[in-house]
């Protein structure tokens, strides 16, 4: 009986001892969209985050960027969910956060490290509370064929008419297609067009939120005259533009065949892989030397947690994390072209990224016009603008009536102030 009760007391003894070690260990799952960078993950960012926490255990899960969302909601539904999730810009993540699914990030350490821009993706539209801590975002400009512009003796534009000069002599020499862009996607026309030199025509978040606020409109000038340029852009995009899609665009200026790309900050891990050449950006050209500059520093990513996750302080000791200059170094490091929104400085070591966020220093950050409150209705904003924005491009519309039609559609549904 003695060995018995012996072994039974070593038994329990043991048993007690493994569940004080699975207690102490606590695994938050991950939810994202971003499948492509499961391997910086699984490489750089779990293994620094564990170091300092062994105490908890990252399993990073994502899935197709086409799948998350209506995946997400079904997962969060049914309890099944993710304790952290990553959260798109706008309205997506607030529905989710009015729905109860995602916990308000106010009290998170760290969350002063982000200002009323970096946090406008993931706040109630009044902006008293945020629900997922911001984690990176995409710039707009230009980039440029280095060799290109040397053997032709360009310099790199400032103001408009520096732009168009460069342009003509791109296209007179004929040895490069001008610009890469096509129509026939329509968004690109739209987000790398419109949304690229817009900000400089209505002042970025001054324009934005007077829109918002129905003090402007889109029929006024700040809005229309961004078209009238764009519409300038035909003359430099290569025959066959109208039918030529966003893979297209990117191989032709990869291949060395067109000398501008007018560019998201995404680009550039691929680019750095594809083109055999030397590259540099600028960001969108000014009306005129020595006025303001406006960039579109596009809110992209955040990360936030489940509300019925069975781990609040382990999560909370993760989006702390996140909202650390360490975390903001690592990601924007492993990630060239998505940008840190915390405003402490981050040192990057890949020199287009480099130059891309050096803007932030002397012009003024904004985001696209159309993501926050103005696509909500039908016809819905941002998809118009698209088409808008290809009509224009390819004459099928004028600067005029395609504001003209775009705030028709918005005065149909959208009231502001109500």
């Amino acid at each position: 009986m003695k060995g018995i009760t012996l072994s039974l007391g070593l038994m329990a003894a043991t048993a007690l001892t493994v569940g004080q070690a699975s207690a102490e260990t606590v695994t938050l799952t991950i939810e994202s969209w971003r499948n492509d960078d499961l391997a910086i993950w699984q490489q750089t960012i779990i293994p620094a985050f564990e170091a300092k926490h062994p105490e908890i255990k990252l399993n990073f899960a994502p899935m197709a960027p086409t799948e998350y969302n209506a995946a997400l909601n079904s997962k969060l539904e049914a309890g099944s969910a993710g304790d952290i999730i990553t959260c798109r810009p706008f309205d997506a993540s607030l529905q989710l956060f009015e729905k109860g699914y995602l916990s308000s990030v106010n009290d998170v350490a760290g969350m002063d490290n982000f200002g009323p821009v970096a946090k406008s993706g993931w706040s109630t539209d009044d902006g008293a509370t945020t629900f997922c801590v911001p984690v990176a975002s995409v710039l707009h400009g230009f980039i440029y064929n280095k060799d290109a512009f040397d053997k032709l003796g360009i310099a790199v534009p400032t103001t408009e008419d520096e732009f168009f000069a460069a342009l003509d002599k791109i296209k007179a020499d004929g040895t490069y297609i001008p610009m890469a862009m096509g129509t026939n996607d329509q968004w690109e026309a739209a987000t790398m067009g419109y949304q690229n030199i817009g900000p400089n025509y209505w002042k970025g978040e001054e324009g934005r939120n007077a829109l918002i606020k129905g003090e402007q409109k889109l029929t006024d000038a700040a809005w229309v005259e961004p078209y009238k340029t764009l519409a300038r852009w035909k003359d430099y995009l290569g025959d066959g533009f109208q039918a030529q899609t966003y893979p297209d665009s990117q191989n032709m200026f990869t291949l060395g065949r067109a000398a501008v790309y007018p560019a998201g900050s995404w680009e550039i891990s691929g680019f750095n892989t594809q083109a055999q050449f030397k590259m540099g950006a600028f960001p969108p050209p000014v009306k005129a030397a020595g006025d303001t500059c406006y960039i579109s520093d596009h809110v992209d990513l955040a990360i936030g947690m489940n509300a019925k996750t069975a781990h609040p302080e382990a999560a909370k000791t993760f989006l702390a994390w996140v909202a650390s200059p360490e975390f903001a170094s690592l990601y924007a490091n492993a990630l060239p072209g998505f940008f840190s929104l915390s405003n402490q400085p981050v040192e990057l070591k890949d020199p287009l990224a480099q130059e891309f966020v050096s803007w932030r220093g002397k012009c003024q950050s904004t985001i696209r016009s159309t993501y926050q409150i103005l696509s909500r209705g039908t016809p819905n904003l941002e998809n118009e603008t698209w088409v808008a924005s290809a009509n224009v491009i390819t004459g099928a519309e004028t600067a005029e009536a395609a504001s003209e039609r775009l705030q028709k559609g918005l005065d149909a549904w959208y009231k502001p102030g109500k």
